[in-house]
């Protein structure tokens, strides 16, 4: 029985996740193929075999996937990879902006073509990317779901880390403002904010997340990535229509330890990235 005025379930079928040849963004690539059902576009900056296996992994769910290089340095070109990967897929109904880059050096050391490479990665890419993605949405007439990671950092601070810090901090205000302006379409825009998360890029590939501690995190561990996956799943799905303009943090409880983290810490080594 449905009820009146119920309105229409939003079905995707295609999804472009970008940094999908490694870590977070292959366990979210296979998780929307997997659970959500979905063909997948696939971008990889550096590892074409990584995208490659991740493209198979789609495949394994009887998905179809498509590759494209995409290196968000290099823009507004870059973005053209969500337009290559929509068409041949055959449209497009989710983005994940997943690609990102860092640096760890002091804020006086910083120069300023680091600064502008980390923010061009991790804000503006995703920015230009979003526009081509929502252009497709509109023009399909049914909606979407436009899904950005950020980072914890989007919230609170780390030493050593500005540009990275300003960028997912950026990307937070921004996907509210997405969600504002694509309301109207049909188009969810929300964050997904990861802690430390076991991955390559935090040194941690194929870990058993239970055998590593972390006191600081109130679960003791750090997260696994198809643990982010799962919840950019749910947003990118037919469940979370009335979700949009939020900051889903998957971190194990680590943004809610500052306070704590500060009272107990027993020297000033925190002060060194």
């Amino acid at each position: 029985m449905t009820t009146a005025g119920a309105p229409q379930p939003f079905v995707p079928r295609t999804a472009v996740v970008t940094g999908s040849d490694s870590g977070i963004g292959r366990a979210i690539a296979a998780a929307l193929a997997r659970e959500g059902r979905m063909d997948v576009g696939v971008t990889w900056h550096s590892d074409e075999p990584g995208a490659r296996e991740t493209a198979e992994e789609v495949r394994r769910s009887g998905r179809r996937a498509a590759v494209a290089r995409m290196d968000l340095s290099q823009l507004p070109e870059a973005a053209d990879a969500v337009d290559r990967l929509a068409g041949e897929l055959g449209g497009l109904d989710v983005l994940v902006n997943c690609a990102g880059t860092g640096v760890s050096a002091p804020f006086l050391e910083l120069d300023l073509d680091t600064v502008r490479r980390v923010l061009d990665v991790d804000l503006v890419g995703p920015l230009l990317c979003g526009q081509r993605a929502a252009r497709w949405m509109i023009a399909q007439g049914r909606g979407g779901r436009i899904v950005n990671i950020t980072s914890v950092h989007e919230h609170q601070p780390r030493v050593g880390t500005a540009p990275y810090c300003a960028a997912k901090g950026g990307l937070g205000l921004l996907t509210q403002v997405m969600a504002l302006e694509l309301a109207e379409y049909g188009i969810t825009v929300n964050a997904v904010a990861p802690g430390e998360i076991a991955t390559p890029m935090t040194g941690q590939e194929d870990v058993d997340v239970r055998s590593v501690a972390r006191p600081g995190i109130p679960l003791g561990r750090p997260g696994d990535a198809r643990e982010v996956a799962a919840v950019v799943a749910f947003l990118a799905g037919p469940a979370a229509g009335y979700v949009t303009g939020a900051s889903w943090a998957v971190d194990g409880g680590m943004l809610r330890m500052g306070p704590m983290a500060g009272s107990h810490l027993e020297s000033d080594a925190w002060r060194r990235p």
